[in-house]
């Protein structure tokens, strides 16, 4: 039994600008398990389309019940070959993924085709399928499960992370993370409070210093 993911998503910046995209999308904000990123293999195909392969190391922690199956010096990094066709004439890139260690474990399989919005031209779609599957016996199916909804959270990174680096290589100001956003608001309320302070201690001041001159009336 394997776990089947389908799923469509929107970019509002042209294909030329994803593509470009793509290959700087890390590090970002939304990408810190991401930790390396290395070529293996490009070429240039007679029909000028573009073939490349990339490793990638990602930490990927399992869940406690998984930890209790493995011994404890298991590599938590997880290793993802990636193998990419960019089709510029057609105005196409399809990605294949999957990750080659943990495979006893799971394996996660993506396939994702990026190409023009068929209602905006200036927008890219992208068209992702994945397959999550387990070899464990007696536990695959919970392990299926879990990989399928850590891979749904991940698209949601992925795309935030897309969206960041695209704002940043047209020149516009990214939209903050949920960090940046609490990190401000902290700050812009601490700042609140110390100003409040210095008001009433300014009030108590004049207040204290009205009533001494009341006194001195009355002497």
């Amino acid at each position: 039994m394997v776990k089947y993911f389908l799923g469509h998503s929107v970019l509002r910046s042209s294909w030329d600008q994803v593509f470009a995209a793509f290959w700087q999308r890390y590090p970002n904000p939304y990408s810190k398990h991401v930790l390396t990123e290395d070529i293996v293999h490009r070429e240039v195909t007679p029909d000028q389309k573009l073939l490349s392969r990339r490793l990638l190391t990602k930490t990927n922690r399992m869940p406690r019940w998984a930890e209790r199956l493995f011994p404890a010096n298991v590599a938590h990094s997880v290793y993802i070959l990636e193998d990419s066709i960019v089709d510029p004439q057609n105005q196409t890139m399809t990605t294949f993924t999957w990750n080659i260690n943990h495979a006893r474990l799971m394996v996660v399989e993506e396939r994702c085709v990026y190409c023009v919005n068929s209602d905006n031209s200036g927008w890219t779609e992208i068209r992702r399928e994945a397959w999550v599957s387990s070899s464990l016996f007696g536990v695959s199916r919970a392990v299926q499960e879990f990989g399928l909804a850590r891979f749904k959270s991940n698209v949601t990174k992925t795309m935030k992370g897309f969206e960041y680096i695209l704002a940043k290589l047209q020149g516009e100001a990214p939209s903050k993370t949920l960090v940046e956003t609490a990190k401000e608001a902290k700050e812009k309320a601490k700042e609140t409070a110390l100003a409040a302070t210095e008001k009433a201690k300014d009030l108590a001041n004049k207040a204290a210093t009205k009533q001494q001159q009341q006194q001195q009336q009355f002497v």
